[in-house]
Parts: C-alpha cells; structure tokens; sequence
C-alpha cells in the first residue's frame, strides 16, 4: 500500500478527534427573596419612616396638589408598617389595621394566616373574598366588622370619613398600579389596602393654624363638629403590604379603582395555583366592598 493510503486508513480507524467536555457551572448562590429583602430593610429602617413625622413630611413636599384656598385639616393614628411575603396583601393590611383596635393580646400575621388557611378562606395568602375577610378580622381580632357595598359616594362616603376622622381603620380593596396607587384594570392587580387617617380641605370654619406646616389646620376635638357638608377635596391616608410608607390618594380615584374590580388576573388562571375565589369571582367578592372595623360593643 502506498504511504500515502496507509495515512488515510489510520485517519479512518481513529476517526475525529473527540470534542472537549462541556464546562462544569456551580450552581449560583441562593438569592434572597425579594420580600425577605425588604422584610430585612424593614427590621432595621429609621423608626420615623411610616410614622406621623414622616406622613407630615409628605404633606410639606407635595403641597402643590392640594387647593391654595382651603383649609387643610389632618386626621390619622399611626399605623405600624409590615412587609407582605407573597399575595398576603389583605393580611397584612387586616393585621395593619389591628394596631387601630383595642385588644389585650398581641395578635400576629402568622396567627391571621394559620386561621385563614385553617377556615379555608385562603391557600396561599389571597383574600378575593370582603365577607370571609370580615369574618377573620371579627374572629382573629375580637372586633365588630361592618361590611359596605355599592362602593365608596353616597352614603358610604359619610360613613367611611366618620370612621377615619374617629380614629378607626378602613380595608378597602382596589387595583395597584406601578407605584401602589390606585389605577383601573378590571382587578387585574387586585390588593388591600388599610386606610388610617384623612386629610380634608375644607372651605369654610373656624380651626386653630398648625404651628409647624403653612395652611394646615388642627381638627375640632370632636369629630362630630366637622361639617362634612364643606369638604371640598379629600385625600386618604393610606398604608398597604409593599411599602413602609404612608401614601395620599385621592378619595375619587380611590374609589373608581374600588368599583371595577371585575375579574381575576388571566395571569393566575394559568399559573398552576389554586386560589379560593367566591361564586361569582372577583366581582362577587371585592367590587365596591369596603369594611369598617371597631372595638366589639360586647
């Protein structure tokens, strides 16, 4: 055979040479969950973030929203803050809402979701239902829970400023936007929020200047000396589980987001969860629902 094919056969027997083996990758680090994360931040923030000094800082910096010509009264009781851990919302906002109510033993948020998920009115943390969160809010708290319907004017618009400028809680259902406000998207982004205090602009009256912050006043000492028939604008105070801070919405845009929550986010018909919803959906359970809560007269 000649030299040349006895190349070409040893080529052929041996074959290509074999590719190197793949690169070996570690497995990252395990990354902190987002709302671990902030849990953290809120464990070790500034103790006046969330609190009155921090809501009156507020007021300062975006007092170009609200009417030069009216008198600015400040309702609110201080609420603690807490961070929710996955679709706890309307948890966190009922135990928010707790640090409102009279109530000898300290209830936790781990206290709230054990009976929760034990009564069946969530698996996961979500609450789709205004009724099963009136009923855990009476159970866990020992409280009288009024439920509303029929959304937030009317009538209901009395009774919701009656409850906040008596220093009482409000847990009101609406669709979060990017920045937690209120937005409209059919209750697509479903959440709770706690509402704890207002602030009103008021035309007329007589109220005594606060000594720190330009055209607020102080309230009369009895909520029922305020004549809600010259409240020209209103602003609620408002807390919810993504956030430490304080945040003024709008009465009305609070509650046109309130009113239109219709149907459950395609995105979690697919997610491969199950969630408790109400017979009639989302609709059913939250559009135009707002629940008071109070110390039990018993």
């Amino acid at each position: 055979m000649p030299e040349e094919d006895e190349g070409a056969a040893a080529q052929t027997i041996c074959g290509p040479p074999l590719p190197p083996p793949p690169p070996v990758f570690c497995p990252p680090p395990p990354v902190q969950s987002k709302s671990k994360f902030f849990k953290t931040v809120a464990d070790n923030s500034d103790p006046s973030v969330g609190g009155c000094e921090e809501l009156k800082r507020l007021i300062v910096n975006q007092q170009e929203r609200f009417g030069g010509n009216l008198k600015w009264l400040l309702y609110n009781q201080h609420i603690p803050s807490l961070i929710q851990d996955g679709p706890q919302c309307g948890l966190v906002a009922l135990w928010m809402a707790g640090g409102l109510l009279s109530n000898k033993q300290s209830v936790t948020l781990d206290y709230i979701v054990q009976v929760a998920t034990s009564r069946g009115y969530t698996i996961h943390g979500e609450m789709f239902s205004a009724d099963n969160m009136s009923y855990l809010a009476e159970e866990v708290f020992g409280c009288d829970c009024e439920l509303l319907t029929g959304g937030m004017e009317g009538e209901n618009r009395d009774r919701i400023l009656g409850q906040v400028t008596a220093g009482l809680p409000v847990l009101i259902p609406y669709d979060e936007d990017f920045n937690h406000e209120p937005c409209q998207r059919d209750g697509h982004r479903a959440h709770w929020a706690v509402i704890s205090g207002a602030l009103l602009g008021m035309q007329n009256g007589s109220f005594n200047s606060d000594p720190e912050i330009p055209r607020l006043f102080q309230p009369p000492s009895s909520p029922s000396a305020l004549n809600t028939g010259d409240i020209e604008q209103i602003y609620l105070i408002a807390k919810q589980g993504k956030s430490l801070r304080y945040q003024l919405w709008e009465y009305g845009s609070l509650s046109h987001s309130n009113n239109q929550l219709l149907h459950l986010d395609p995105k979690r018909t697919c997610d491969g969860n199950v969630y408790v919803v109400p017979a009639g959906g989302v609709q059913a359970g939250l559009c135009g629902k707002v629940l008071l809560l109070k110390q039990s007269e018993q």
